[in-house]
């Protein structure tokens, strides 16, 4: 059954105020006030620690953080470190996963719910943007995110010859289902952020997995809007859902 959904382009946007902003939301959806949203953004310069994140993956120390005006937050999601920043599409899908919204409850728990088929769902839709951009990707085993395969990674120009013949991360997935059952947190897209940045921190306790961007693959590198249209109509066909009147 298609299901009528709001997209919500926030730009750029502190990550405390994006993270408030998705409890709050999450509430409403929860309490049947608001239809299922997806909240598409960009950050300032952020590292993020989920709940299995490793303080030794932090490779940069405070001096260099405040040169680099990076701010750092330990949050709910699952996963290790990430990085976000400006250039890279960061997609917030808050979606009730159980059948009917759950009552209100003290304890934080995650409800049943196929949480794994998510997380693979949010993967699929990135893959099908992605190919729709003109880039082959797909999923490893045992790992979360998308990938590139080396052959499409030895495109990029800027990279180490020996991390060229590697797969590469081009997207990174970290997800909360809260105690009510409403998904948070969500994906991050590489298009064209400033990847130095990457060398802060060992990106989701991966040593030695390169990290790509649309930008290292692709001329012209596509515009941020045309990125985000081809996930809102990836994300359309995935969950099917349809963006209900004024969305």
């Amino acid at each position: 059954m298609i299901m009528n959904y709001e997209v919500i382009d926030l730009g750029l946007i502190e990550y405390e105020r994006a993270w408030k902003l998705q409890d709050e939301y999450a509430r409403q959806i929860a309490e049947g006030k608001r239809a299922p949203t997806l909240l598409l953004l960009e950050h300032p310069h952020v590292y993020t620690f989920g709940r299995k994140g490793q303080a030794g993956n932090l490779l940069w120390g405070e001096e260099q953080l405040k040169q680099k005006g990076i701010e750092v937050h330990w949050v709910d999601r699952g996963g290790d470190v990430t990085y976000h920043g400006p250039g890279q599409l960061v997609g917030y899908p808050l979606i009730a996963l159980t059948p009917t919204p759950l009552p209100r409850v003290e304890e934080e728990r995650i409800p049943a719910a196929d949480y794994v088929g998510y997380v693979r769902k949010l993967e699929r839709l990135l893959i099908a943007a992605l190919a729709n951009l003109g880039i082959a990707s797909g999923q490893r085993p045992g790992k979360t995110g998308v990938w590139i395969q080396a052959d499409v990674h030895s495109r990029c120009p800027r990279c180490k010859p020996e991390d060229r013949k590697k797969p590469a991360k081009i997207a990174a997935i970290g997800v909360k289902v809260d105690a009510r059952g409403v998904s948070r947190h969500g994906f991050a897209l590489n298009v064209n952020p400033d990847m130095e940045y990457w060398d802060g921190i060992i990106a989701c306790g991966l040593q030695d997995e390169p990290i790509a961007s649309l930008a290292d693959l692709l001329t012209p590198v596509p515009s941020m809007e045309r990125v985000k249209q081809e996930v809102i109509n990836a994300f359309e066909e995935v969950f099917e859902f349809q963006s209900q009147p004024g969305g």
